[in-house]
């Protein structure tokens, strides 16, 4: 029987389910979908010279000491089956001790995704916020059999990046205007106002800060808030509940910060809606902000966030900030954590006792996040032992839905790559008439690369794609040598790679130039001349000299010294670059100097798979002898950016039938090539930053399936379709300050 799984973990699953304690593994093999395995159950085998092969051996008659020499070689071809039958059962015997151990694993144990969402249910976060975090496990940790230090940190990382807090308290509290602390009775609006006016108090002093009370219904509750305000030394001012804050303006000229502490009321109160409605009356802008009681149960704080934004969204208001109180009187901190994060609130502080101002603190999202999965309580025995969603059911049908991770994703990309925001403005022409399209685009580039940013060139081939009519962008680098988001369309540029050299220095003072091709003589010697680091990627036929004779690189490889090795991928998949280099002179295509040739090294790659270790491909480049740089990285951006054309072609395609409009062929192949270049890179990068992009993106675009870079390419041209859905409904990102 075959089975296949996504991993191997997954593959043996299906086996033990199917053959149970007689499951004979045969054979397993990588592929493109997974693993897959062939077993057999053992009642099924056929029977072996097992039985019979430590028979004790009989007399030898007379007849057979007389049987012929010439029947020995049968003989020996029997004895070699036999003892082959007897490796591959004990190879079997040993597969089946594995699946034991397996099974005995205690329940604990599990898939990662599995034990990534035990683990989140055991600190009290829901299944649906867990379902979406192991949906963006990164295939790096989807084998693991315990969640370790590295697992856990992960963990951290993707739960504490969906809880927003406050970057800077101090850009909260210099923000002069009318703050209202909103909330159910008895949630601690009054001792948080008293807190929070504390605060700005310390920070701005007495004068122009203010208090304002709406409670006019429970006993005492002037009182209270009058109380503090003595202590802080401010003042207090009462409004009728159905007064609006403009009628105190006048009373209140010269207070920069208002805190506004208003009547409790039950999320099911219809009389909310008017409360909102009345602290936004009149012309004053007045900040929201919700109130959560972390002790109340997970169904009641659901109510409360729903029920409350609704009433702002009716009141023609908005719910983005919250203060998470009571936090010492909590069981656990994940379920208001949990609520918290999937509708997108902004989490400001943290409240955890009466005291004023000592018992509130600045959200700390990963601090809240540790403590959160450090006070795990084992399921019981009775739940249902967890399961990780089926990713590869997840497509662009539901990404709809998923604004705020789309959101997230593209923050996180403008954040790591440089000109990314460039390469969302030519998307923004979609839709946009084509005379329109030419001239924003021709603004647009204009002013590409910014100053600064390109430090480094990759030149692509001077010649189109194979089976297209364009020819793939180049490329510019920034000083950490990542590539730009946004290429650079050749058509645009001057003619001749001198000249193109030259621009590159004058606009950019780029230093550094990767090319595929040797550089022609007038090139060649501008190169030399400025002591610029250059590499470039040849063929193997290209003829050169060494020890005063010429030969091509391929005849001279073996003659090469072995420098060593390095990790890199080759078409999606691990790889291991093996590295030698020789000394030799080069004569620049077109060269009319005397001298023989220009002193340079040459250097030989061959590329081998990870795992088996077999040869893929083979690669030679040239660079110059005195090279003021390491050039292995200059080796692997060459090697790497094999993929680009490839990946760009598959993106022009799909851009055909991704009903983007009407495009112009430049704006189309700068977002084909924008959006491979962008692919290779998240494919190529090894920092954990990178590692949960990538599981970010694959999640959102539909799982892991095809080469991983592939794959990217479709994720990023699904997040691209679906932000331009969203930009043209006019439901944008929302930026808060």
């Amino acid at each position: 029987m075959r089975f296949l799984g996504a991993n191997s973990r997954e593959a043996m699953r299906q086996v033990r389910a199917a053959l149970g304690d007689e499951a004979l593994i045969l054979a397993n093999r990588h592929t493109e979908q997974g693993v897959e395995i062939l077993a057999m159950a053992e009642s099924t085998a056929p029977a072996t010279s097992e039985g019979t092969s430590h028979k004790q051996p009989e007399p030898e008659s007379a007849a057979a000491r007389a049987v012929p020499t010439s029947a020995d070689p049968a003989q020996s071809q029997v004895q070699a089956f036999e003892a082959m039958s007897a490796r591959l059962l004990e190879e079997m015997r040993d597969m089946r001790a594995l699946l034991a151990r397996e099974r005995s694993r205690p329940e604990a144990g599990g898939t990662a995704g599995e034990q990534f969402v035990r683990a989140m249910l055991e600190a009290g976060f829901s299944p649906a916020l867990a379902e979406e975090v192991v949906a963006s496990l990164p295939e790096e940790l989807a084998e693991v059999e315990a969640l370790d230090e590295r697992a856990m940190a992960w963990l951290v990382r993707q739960l504490s990046k969906r809880l927003e807090g406050l970057d800077d308290e101090a850009a909260f509290m210099d923000r002069a205007g009318i703050v209202a602390l909103i909330g159910p009775t008895g949630v601690g609006k009054t001792t948080t106002t008293a807190k929070l006016t504390a605060r700005y108090v310390m920070r701005h002093g007495t004068r122009p800060v203010a208090l304002v009370t709406t409670d006019s219904f429970r006993i005492g509750a002037h009182e209270q808030l009058r109380i503090y305000s003595r202590l802080l030394d401010v003042p207090m001012y009462a409004l009728n509940a159905d007064q609006p804050v403009s009628d105190l303006l006048e009373r209140m000229k010269g207070k920069s910060c208002v805190i506004i502490d208003t009547v409790g009321m039950s999320q099911r109160d219809q009389r909310v809606i008017e409360q909102i409605g009345h602290l936004r009356g009149g012309d004053t802008s007045v900040r929201l902000v919700l109130l959560l009681n972390s002790a109340s149960q997970p169904e009641t704080l659901e109510e409360v966030v729903v029920r409350y934004r609704q009433a702002a969204q009716a009141a023609g208001g908005e719910i983005t900030d919250c203060i998470i109180t009571k936090l010492d009187e909590a069981g656990r901190l994940a379920p208001v954590l949990d609520i918290i994060m999937r509708h997108g609130l902004r989490l400001l502080f943290v409240s955890h006792g009466q005291r004023v101002p000592e018992d509130m603190a600045l959200a700390e999202p990963v601090s809240l996040i540790e403590q959160c999965l450090a006070n795990r309580v084992p399921l019981a025995r009775s739940t249902a032992s967890p399961t990780a969603p089926d990713i590869s059911s997840r497509g662009a049908g539901n990404l709809l839905g998923q604004g705020r991770r789309l959101a997230t994703v593209l923050q996180a990309l403008r954040q790591r790559l440089p000109a990314f925001d460039g390469l969302e403005a030519v998307w923004n022409l979609l839709g946009l008439p084509a005379s329109v399209q030419q001239q924003r685009l021709d603004a647009l580039l204009a002013d590409h690369p910014r100053p600064g940013q390109a430090h480094g060139m990759l030149w692509s081939e001077r010649r189109r794609v194979p089976g297209e009519h364009w020819a793939m962008p180049d490329v510019a680098l920034n000083a950490e040598g990542t590539w730009l988001a946004l290429p650079l369309l050749q058509h645009r540029q001057v003619a001749g790679l001198q000249a193109r050299l030259e621009s590159a220095l004058q606009h950019h003072a780029a230093g550094v130039h990767l090319m595929n091709g040797l550089p022609d003589a007038e090139a060649g010697d501008w190169l030399e001349r400025q002591g610029l680091s250059w590499c470039s990627q040849v063929r193997s036929s290209l003829r050169v000299a060494h020890a005063g004779e010429r030969h091509s690189l391929a005849a001279l490889e073996s003659m090469a010294e072995a420098t060593g090795q390095a990790s890199c991928r080759f078409r999606g998949a691990p790889a291991r670059l093996m590295l030698a280099t020789l000394p030799v002179e080069v004569r620049f295509k077109g060269s009319r100097r005397e001298r023989s040739g220009f002193d340079a090294q040459a250097w030989f790659g061959e590329v081998r798979d990870a795992e088996s270790g077999k040869a893929l491909a083979r690669r030679h480049w040239i660079v110059p002898a005195v090279l003021n740089r390491d050039p292995q990285p200059l080796l692997l951006a060459l090697l790497q950016a094999d993929v680009l054309p490839q990946l760009a072609r598959r993106a022009w395609q799909r851009l055909e039938h991704a009903e983007a409009g009407d495009l112009r062929a430049d704006v189309r192949l700068l977002m084909a090539s924008g959006l491979a270049t962008v692919a290779a890179h998240l494919d190529l990068a090894e920092d954990e930053a990178a590692m949960d992009l990538r599981a970010e993106l694959l999640g959102l675009g539909g799982g892991r399936r095809r080469r991983r870079d592939v794959a990217l390419l479709e994720s990023l041209l699904q997040l691209f379709l679906v932000r331009d859905a969203i930009r043209h409904l006019g439901l944008g990102e929302r930026e808060t300050g």
